[in-house]
């Protein structure tokens, strides 16, 4: 099938939201991100699990496939860190420190481009170009691997619109925010363009799987 583009454990509400209004340092999603992720949180194969234990069924499956044959992500400025227009301080790093979990090259969407930086054998590089030129170049640096589309709403709305998203993983927590960045008004929104089905877990997310038809 070659390169594929993936989205892969992007979470939202119930009511698609999967940002607020007022992103900031101290609350990287500008809502309370720890009950939307609560479902990868318990899992055995949560990166950030520091005790042993975790849950071993659906939500782990998933869990550990996130960064299965991923070469390269690409991610929209406001998952990078909370600053808006010039960047005002180049000694921003995003939100991981010195070890980011991505392990390959990123992406970042942006129309204030900075020189590239790199953590750990993680690279960051800005990019001002459209979906498809971003493509390009995650594709030749992920070397015949899949270029993951990490988010947010805004970065998977615009490949959406381009038509340049293979196979999407979106997981539905079941809780509700009332009002934030909608990913969508409903999922069968999709259905023309993809193949849809719908796995509920026992945990009560709600995992819907697309590829492209």
């Amino acid at each position: 099938m070659g390169q594929l583009v993936r989205v892969q454990n992007f979470t939202i509400s119930r009511d698609g939201i999967a940002a607020g209004p007022d992103q900031s340092f101290e609350s990287p999603f500008g809502l309370d991100h720890a009950s939307l992720m609560e479902w990868c949180a318990a899992t055995a194969s949560w990166p950030n699990r520091t005790d042993p234990g975790g849950s071993r069924g659906l939500d782990d499956y998933f869990a550990r496939d996130f960064s299965n044959n991923i070469g390269a992500e690409i991610m929209g400025r406001n998952k990078f860190g909370p600053q808006r227009g010039p960047w005002a301080d180049h000694e921003w790093q995003g939100w991981w420190g010195d070890e980011p979990p991505f392990h390959t090259p990123v992406f970042v969407l942006t129309h204030h481009e900075r020189p590239s930086i790199t953590l750990s054998d993680t690279t960051f590089h800005f990019v001002d170009a459209e979906p498809a030129e971003v493509l390009k170049q995650a594709k030749e640096a992920a070397d015949g691997k899949d270029v993951r589309l990490g988010g947010g709403v805004t970065s998977i709305r615009e490949f959406l619109d381009a038509d340049l998203v293979d196979t999407m993983h979106i997981a539905v927590a079941p809780i509700e925010f009332g009002s934030g960045l909608e990913l969508w008004d409903s999922p069968d929104e999709l259905n023309d363009r993809f193949a849809h089905e719908v796995v509920p877990s026992s945990s009560g997310v709600t995992h819907h799987l697309f590829w492209r038809r």
